[in-house]
């Protein structure tokens, strides 16, 4: 079939029409790529409706509104019902509102009315806090823009622009080079070594290269078209220039995407809240039968037994565990806004809190980003003005990205008008970086008519391609002792914390109309030039920071092991023990686990090896978080547990990473770290609290519900209890958190959770069991149920809302560490609130009668004993398990 006869003169107006399911898309979507590559360049943009010079304005505009912004499903924004739909679809709030329909059922409308309130306050505060983090990190996110350079008609003339990528028609004539992102389904018009990365899209990681010739021949799938750039892969070197051909959902990512969406995989801390959640479930499914028949069977009104296991259902439910969690994660977020740091995936910051290992390039992280030219030596160590000439010529005719390096050489802006470049040379082509080589070239055209190649790149490997260096107009040949030579002043540069780059040339007599890289031998070495990162001031108080938080902090750098000692050690950085590249591949997973663990530094390594590095340190069970900004990047934020980069970063990086800062630092690392453990540390409180509190509350239910002639409060007194007490919980994540506690790594541990209920839950019980007493034998309940219900009602709410205190810290509350003001006053409001409910209009609605006075005096004393209590058997749990 042929490709042109497939299109049509408005090709691009039949997306609008495309069928909404997925049955039909596929196969639109894969044809349309096919007919794409069978299409000659001319002839495709002629039925795209676009030139080589690009789409106007105004052409571009008509499209962008016709087919919408170039976006995938999973970068759609939620609408607010969409997200008080997500926080409401949990597991605790279903459970609640079963309860509060059986509730309505049976006739007890207020029972469930107060149900229907508790499931508000969790899910509305949780919106609420989300959502102002979504705004926060949107406004913040607008700040980083993923561009695509695009060619343009404007007028009468061409202009190169960077345009968002969502802003992509079909049509659109776009230049890629190393380190660009795909940004839609594109058709190759022209190439230079362009070479793509499409695991994504295919689980291959070897590059693909790319080519421009129409492809007639059948395939077996769209991703083995040679000249077509699919939405998704990256550049890993070359430049190329192509047409959009699909844009969005209609990409063939964008339709992958549609029907493979899904969250990312669960981290310990989501599992870990999913098992707590559960196992109060599990203790529900135990407690709730036995107390309904029980009551059943020793009252015999076995409706009021239900109505009462359904209240303490309801008060065993963590139903603020929702809320709790999301609101922390989100204040969190929304702290580090403030800091100008943007967190993509709340469950992240968590993360920050668990890491105990930060890997990171030295580049920007431990030095200025600051790169400067210092000097431009030939080959005996001189000053020459030719090889700073030269190396000026390479920077300014590359089209590739254009590194630090680059722009320090073109920062000696004198070159320009010193080398006439538009009267001198005019480019003819380029061969462009890669990891393999770690070198590149221009060819120029001379203005004697010949052609220059002109390399610059890594000393070892440009030097692997000369045969002769030049001296004084001389050329002579290289031979051994200038490579012992080469290697000395290399050292000594390296030694003082100099980058070197090493410049050679070759001319052609015979001009060709395009190079290969098989070009690059027989060149002559003209010198080094040599810059200088100075380390930032910063980094070394950042390190110590990290370092006091238990946090190491290991180097992965491409650079070799002598730059790396010397920025390393004016930052504070051991380096002892370095491991290169070479060494690595050596090792087996279990012994670069081993040897990691004394490792600071690792030296020459490639793009794999930093990801391999980071599975490793995860095998020795460390939490790793990686920052990286450049295109070799991109594996290691994805391996790690923390992928972090920045606004500078290239798009791949930026993509893959899970925080975003707008300012390259380690402070705000260490900032991030400490908010993290905060963070975990507010949500532990109350899985602590609410585990220990329902699992005393099981015994003295129980013992209540088996002795007892009435029921030991009604079930619309225990969802007043539940209701108000879970009030109080509400400003625990504005609660302070100990120095102690976030001075190290705080991973989720459901065993030590465990064996905190176990031992500090039934200490609740023993002081319940005392009030049961003292209100049978000292005041006479036995014949009065109100009295009893209304005296175990205020006890246990005033025990529970102040248990909170003892808990959040291992130090004597109120004396050596306070709560929040917030908490203190939800406290003293809650219990305020308890203390005169029986005497208001309210608590006689309620069931509840006034309290004799004797009993404030004894319930104090109950009290009193009850948190001297906990607070001993908390502080020999911390001693012997930790906090």
């Amino acid at each position: 079939m042929n490709g042109a006869a497939a299109l049509s003169g408005l090709w691009w107006r039949g997306f609008r029409r495309l069928p909404s399911t997925h049955h039909h898309r596929e196969p639109a979507i894969a044809q349309r790529l096919i007919d794409a590559a069978a299409a000659e360049p001319d002839e495709l943009l002629k039925q795209l409706g676009t030139t080589s010079e690009g789409l106007t304005t105004e052409a571009a505009a008509q499209r962008l509104s016709a087919l919408g912004p170039n976006l995938v499903a999973h970068e759609r924004q939620q609408s607010i019902v969409a997200e008080l739909i997500g926080r409401a679809r949990n597991p605790l709030n279903f459970l609640l509102l079963a309860l509060a329909a059986i509730s309505y059922v049976l006739g007890d409308k207020r029972a469930a009315a107060v149900i229907a309130v508790m499931v508000l306050l969790s899910v509305s505060l949780a919106f609420i806090q989300e959502h102002r983090s979504n705004q926060a990190a949107a406004r913040l996110r607008a700040m980083v823009r993923t561009t695509a350079t695009v060619l343009r008609r404007i007028g009468a003339g061409q202009q190169v622009l960077e345009v968002p990528i969502e802003e992509l028609v079909p049509g659109d004539v776009v230049r890629l080079s190393a380190g660009d992102l795909i940004p839609a389904d594109l058709r190759a018009l022209a190439a230079k070594d362009l070479f793509l990365n499409e695991a994504v899209l295919t689980g291959e990681a070897m590059p693909v290269e790319k080519s421009t010739a129409a492809v007639h021949s059948q395939r077996d799938a769209p991703t083995d078209m040679p000249n077509v750039c699919f939405m998704g892969s990256n550049v890993l070197s070359g430049a190329g220039t192509a047409v959009v051909v699909q844009t969005g959902a209609r990409t063939y990512f964008g339709e992958l995407a549609g029907m493979l969406i899904r969250q990312r995989a669960p981290t310990s801390f989501d599992k870990g809240v999913t098992r707590f959640t559960w196992l109060m479930i599990r203790f529900m499914a135990v407690m709730v039968p036995s107390v309904f028949v029980i009551n059943g069977v020793t009252k015999g009104d076995w409706l009021e037994a239900l109505m009462f296991a359904l209240a303490v259902a309801v008060g065993l439910t963590p139903e603020m565990l929702p809320m709790i969690v999301t609101v922390n994660l989100a204040k969190g977020a929304i702290a580090m806004s403030r800091k100008r740091v943007i967190v993509k995936r709340l469950n992240s910051i968590q993360n920050f809190g668990a890491m105990d290992v930060l890997c990171t390039d030295k580049t920007g992280t431990l030095t200025q980003d600051k790169i400067i030219l210092m000097h431009h030596f030939d080959l005996h160590g001189r000053e020459s003005n030719r090889v700073l000439e030269y190396a000026y010529l390479n920077s300014h005719y590359q089209s590739g990205l254009k590194n630090l390096l680059d722009v320090a050489v073109l920062d000696h802006v004198e070159m320009k008008e010193h080398v006439q470049l538009e009267h001198r040379f005019q480019k003819i082509d380029e061969l462009p970086f890669d990891f393999s080589r770690r070198r590149m070239s221009v060819v120029l055209a001379t203005e004697e008519g010949k052609h220059l190649l002109i390399c610059k790149g890594a000393v070892e490997e440009v030097f692997a391609a000369c045969a002769h260096y030049a001296m004084d107009g001389d050329l002579a040949s290289l031979d051994p002792s200038h490579i012992v030579q080469m290697q000395a002043q290399t050292a000594s540069l390296n030694a003082d914390g100099f980058r070197v780059i090493a410049v050679a040339y070759k001319d052609f007599r015979d001009p060709r109309p395009a190079y290969h890289t098989g070009d690059e031998s027989n060149l002559v070495l003209l010198g080094y030039i040599a810059f200088l990162d100075p380390p930032k001031e910063s980094a070394r108080t950042a390190i110590a920071a990290l370092a006091r938080s238990g946090v190491r902090v290991k180097i992965l750098t491409g650079d070799n092991d002598i730059i790396a000692r010397k920025i390393c050690r004016e930052v504070g950085v051991l380096t002892d023990d370095v491991l290169l590249g070479g060494e690595l591949d050596k090792l087996t997973d279990q012994e670069l686990a081993q040897r990691l663990e004394t490792v600071t530094v690792c030296a020459k390594v490639s793009p794999a090896q930093k990801s391999r590095i980071i599975e490793a340190l995860h095998l020795a069970g460390h939490v790793v978080g990686f920052l990286g900004d450049g295109i070799n990047d991109g594996p290691a934020l994805k391996s790690a547990d923390v992928g972090i980069s920045v606004d500078t970063a290239v798009d791949i990086a930026k993509e893959s990473a899970d925080i975003i800062l707008l300012e390259k630092s380690l402070m705000v690392l260490s900032e991030g770290v400490l908010e993290g453990r905060k963070i975990f540390g507010n949500i532990v409180k109350y899985i602590k609290m609410g585990a220990s509190s329902n699992f005393g509350n099981m015994f003295s239910v129980l013992g209540a519900s088996i002795f007892l002639p009435f029921l030991p409060m009604a079930p619309i007194q225990v969802l007043t209890n539940n209701l108000l007490y879970d009030f109080s919980q509400t400003t625990i994540p504005t609660d302070q958190v100990d120095d102690d506690y976030i001075a190290a790594p705080r991973r989720w541990d459901i065993g030590n959770i465990t064996k905190f209920m176990l031992f500090l839950g039934p200490v609740s019980s023993i002081f319940d069991y005392v009030t049961y007493g003292a209100l049978l034998f000292v005041f006479g309940a036995w014949t009065n149920p109100p009295l009893f219900q209304t005296g175990w009602f205020v006890e246990s709410l005033l025990t529970q809302t102040l248990i909170i205190h003892i808990i959040r810290t291992a130090k004597i509350p109120f004396l050596q560490s306070r709560a929040s003001n917030a908490l203190i006053v939800t406290t003293i409001l809650v219990a305020g609130a308890g203390a005169l409910l029986p005497y208001s209009p309210l608590g006689s609605t309620l069931g509840f009668v006034p309290l004799p006075g004797p009993y404030w005096p004894a319930v104090l004393v109950i009290i009193l004993g009850y948190c001297v209590l906990a607070h001993l058997v908390k502080t020999w749990f911390v001693r012997r398990w930790g906090m």
